[in-house]
């Protein structure tokens, strides 16, 4: 799989974007310096781009769908294309974990598991493309009536900082699969297997303009990419607020969006459940990528007569963590950037001063540089449900815990906050296990057990505060494209 993993992945190297088939740089020249999260220390650099540049690839994009092959290719042969570069993928292993690990600061095993996750979406996906059918519609005498699935056009995709690799693949995968092409803007935390995938693509064989890279700050590439009159649908992951704003300028041009904006996820646990297969999974569901997850299982919801067996083998886990490089690879890594970790300070701090008591700590690896952005994993217990550390996203290592009286008091809690993103169930009762899935408002619910590996063919969004729109799965493909109805009077 690829060159041996480095630590020193792409030091001194000058990326570029890429547009039209063509690794360019900004039209204005200017650069944002990448640092590695580990060390504060930069190694590399992006391209700072603005309106101009999105608006070359916009159009680069808008071409390749309208005269270029890509849309009129049969659906099976865009599925090869696919695929091939799901293969690529795996023939770059080393160097794309390596990439991703030193870009975004997760452990060097998490940045394996996500190129595995990778390539799996690009193996779906490209199995998928020509397995998307219409329907014929029972009508009127002497008609014929059948829908169709199109592409939209242009399918702009604007990836988070948290796992690129990944939620870049099931846009990517979803939206080319449907015939749409694609201009994609990575987070400026996180955009160098961004650049990396869509070489790979080219490599490929991807006609020139299907996979355009614009990299840059959200208030400029970004934003002019959200409002930009040639594309024809947006899919974004992130907050709600930058979601807001996204959303916003979608609608001055009545564009469709697939919104997946974080969560606040429980972890319910039952008297009943097999605690001692759930304590890891509890531990990994918050600490897994530094706790900067939208799918994070950052509340635990503990039915009264466990909860202080539950709480003091938490407990216990926590205080054994400890967070350090991205290449030692440790419990977890440090967190992306500094505003990340003073965030992350600031609502540990707030919650300590409203009476939310510690319950542990983990700790900062002895070695660790000083400008790294570490954060200890926290545990507090007790947590009032309506502190702030209990309602809002704090996407760190930072665990609330709480208890419950009985099955409604249970959902009553799940259910407090604004998101609905995903739920976890704890109980060896089968009938308790329907009711409460049935009950509790999220978009993807596990019973004992939380998350899936990526869970490539599960569609995932959510509720409310979570976003709207379907990723992942079959499901993917249907937000990637929109249906045409056809009637034909025949007499």
């Amino acid at each position: 799989m690829g060159s041996h993993f480095s630590t020193t992945v792409a030091q001194g190297r000058a990326f570029m974007q890429l547009i039209d088939g063509k690794s360019v740089d900004a039209l204005s020249g200017e650069r944002i310096d990448v640092a590695s999260p580990s060390d504060g220390e930069v190694f590399a650099s992006i391209p700072a781009s603005g309106e101009a540049d999105v608006d070359r690839a916009v159009r680069s994009a808008h071409k390749a769908f309208h005269e270029g092959p890509w849309s009129r290719m049969p659906a099976v042969e865009r599925g090869r294309l696919i695929t091939r570069l799901g293969t690529l993928v795996e023939e770059n292993f080393e160097e794309l974990a390596a990439l991703e690990s030193r870009d975004t600061g997760k452990p060097v095993r998490q940045g394996r598991a996500d190129v595995t996750a990778t390539m799996r979406y690009y193996e779906f996906y490209g199995g998928a493309a020509d397995k998307v059918h219409g329907d014929t519609i029972p009508f009127l005498d002497g008609y014929t009536a059948l829908t169709t699935r199109e592409p939209h056009g242009v399918v702009a995709g604007i990836i988070p900082w948290n796992y690129p690799l990944q939620i870049l693949a099931r846009v990517a995968g979803a939206a080319l699969a449907m015939g749409n092409t694609l201009v994609v803007k990575p987070a400026e935390d996180a955009s160098l297997t961004t650049i990396r995938i869509a070489e790979l693509a080219l490599e490929a064989g991807f006609p020139e303009g299907v996979f355009n890279v614009v990299t840059g700050y959200g208030r400029d590439a970004g934003a002019a990419l959200s409002a930009h009159p040639l594309v024809d649908y947006v899919t974004f992951t992130g907050s709600p607020g930058t979601g807001t704003a996204i959303q916003q300028a979608a609608a001055t041009n009545n564009r469709g969006v697939t919104m997946e904006l974080g969560g606040k996820s429980p972890q319910i646990v039952f008297a009943d459940a097999d605690i001692e297969a759930a304590l890891p999974v509890l531990v990994n569901a918050i600490i897994q990528n530094g706790g900067q997850t939208c799918s994070a299982g950052s509340r635990i919801l503990i039915e009264k007569p466990v909860y202080d067996r539950v709480a003091d083998a938490l407990a216990e886990r926590f205080a054994k963590l400890v967070a350090g490089p991205h290449d030692a690879d440790l419990d977890l890594g440090p967190l992306v950037n500094r505003n990340q970790q003073t965030k992350v300070a600031a609502m540990v701090e707030a919650a300590e001063k409203a009476g939310a008591k510690v319950l542990a700590r983990g700790s900062i690896a002895a070695d660790a540089p000083e400008a790294g952005y570490y954060h200890a994993p926290v545990l507090f217990g007790a947590v009032d449900p309506e502190m702030d550390i209990a309602r809002e996203e704090v996407f760190g290592p930072v665990l609330s815990l709480f208890s419950f009286e009985d099955e409604a008091d249970a959902i009553r809690l799940a259910n407090s906050t604004d998101y609905g993103l995903v739920a976890g169930i704890w109980t060896a009762n089968g009938a308790r296990q329907h009711r409460v899935a049935k009950r509790v408002r999220a978009g993807q619910v596990f019973v004992n057990g939380y998350g899936a590996g990526g869970g490539i063919e599960l569609p995932f969004g959510g509720f409310g505060k979570s976003g709207h729109g379907r990723e992942k799965g079959f499901e993917a493909l249907f937000d990637m494209s929109a249906t045409k109805t056809v009637v034909f009077n025949h007499g």
